[in-house]
């Protein structure tokens, strides 16, 4: 490894024509800026493709459309030594690449997320985000309480944009494929033999889309109802028919 790691930002991407351009505007005032940005597009059929193509970052074609099979399409193409994974409807702070670089040159730390704050153009979803940032200590306590009270367990998601190194993410075996839903969750439990799993104190600002579409307390309930399972072994199918696409 490089003694200034290399960041790169894998962005998996299926219709977001919406949201992509926002994100890629933030991402190009990074600084320090990205080592790459590499957008892997699950088969969109609006102008996600071409938004990204008008920009400098690396798009690829997966011939298969979930987030754990493109990211990790990404991660394969990807050549920095830290892997970040954004969602597209995501924003960052302008010196994440410092926060993350920093984050794990502690040996210590495996993976990291950030406090995710879900909001739209006029306005700040506080219960929502407040809750999104008390289930990363909930879930775990519940569902592998030892793992959280002396391994350094947390459960993060896909909102709270993970990092992580890319050695380590391929030691684990990265993202299970087979999984369409908790697969961040699933990779926070892989990595945990390889450090601890560190929620930083920075916040990123995530769209409130879903929660607009079904309504805080129907929202809540899925969420509540998806972890649950999920801490329960439910299969991925079972999770899938709850969590309806939105776009």
């Amino acid at each position: 490894m490089s003694s200034v790691p290399r960041v790169s930002i894998i962005i998996p991407t299926l219709n977001e024509a919406a949201t992509l351009g926002r994100t890629l505007r933030c991402l190009s005032v990074l600084d320090p800026p990205a080592w790459e940005i590499l957008v892997v597009d699950g088969g969109s059929q609006d102008g996600t493709v071409a938004i990204a193509q008008t920009t400098s970052v690396t798009v690829i074609h997966s011939e298969q459309a979930g987030r754990s099979i493109q990211m990790n399409q990404g991660a394969e193409a990807a050549t920095g030594d830290i892997l970040c994974f954004l969602h597209a409807d995501t924003l960052l702070p302008d010196d994440v690449i410092a926060v993350m670089t920093r984050t794990l040159g502690n040996p210590a730390i495996a993976c990291g997320g950030f406090i995710s704050l879900m909001t739209d153009t006029e306005t700040t979803r506080w219960s929502m985000s407040l809750h999104n940032y008390l289930k990363t200590y909930y879930a775990p306590l519940l569902f592998r309480p030892y793992l959280f009270l002396f391994k350094g367990l947390r459960l993060l998601f896909g909102d709270q944009v993970m990092f992580c190194r890319r050695g380590d993410f391929w030691a684990c075996g990265g993202f299970d494929p087979a999984l369409p839903i908790m697969e961040e969750a699933d990779l926070c439990l892989k990595l945990l033999p390889y450090g601890r799993i560190r929620q930083v104190n920075r916040v990123v600002q995530s769209s409130d889309r879903r929660v607009a579409k079904w309504g805080t307390l129907k929202a809540t309930a899925i969420y509540l109802y998806i972890g649950f399972l999920w801490g329960m072994g439910a299969s991925a199918a079972t999770l899938k028919r709850f969590y309806e696409d939105i776009r």
